[in-house]
């Protein structure tokens, strides 16, 4: 196995993204029963959050674009996850509503984000773990 060179292994993107893969697949482990992304998963509970939100006010909250956000929006409505309903006042604006199956879903899956968070960082401090939030969020 090669050892990989110092600059690499100890620089800072490649350290969040190497963190992100980490987290990134446990996520994914604990929602593919239900056959869900984790950016799907984010956007049902957005959805179940606030019910009504357009594609536009997800995307400011989830920081995502509209090309990605589109197709993901697509993908669960053709699940079943969602629907679209137009706006009462403004016929243009569709707005999304879960869908009892995403109710069950997010129901049984509300408390994941929280207990992989607990699980990857079971060996930091509370100050550790409350500095490293912060310094993530400042990075945002």
């Amino acid at each position: 196995m090669t050892i990989l060179p110092e600059y690499l292994s100890d620089c800072t993107v490649f350290l969040l993204a190497k963190a992100y893969q980490k987290a990134h697949g446990r996520f994914k482990q604990m929602l593919q029963p239900y056959g869900l992304t984790n950016i799907q998963y984010l956007v049902l509970v957005c959805v179940v959050w606030e019910p009504g939100l357009t594609a536009a006010e997800i995307g400011k909250m989830l920081i995502l674009d509209k090309g990605t956000l589109s197709g993901v929006i697509d993908r669960l409505s053709e699940a079943g996850w969602i629907e679209r309903q137009k706006d009462a006042e403004d016929q243009r604006i569709q707005r999304l509503y879960a869908t009892p199956k995403t109710k069950t879903a997010v129901d049984a899956l509300i408390d994941a984000p929280q207990l992989l968070d607990k699980a990857l960082l079971a060996h930091l401090s509370l100050e550790e773990k409350v500095l490293l939030k912060r310094l993530l969020k400042d990075l945002l």
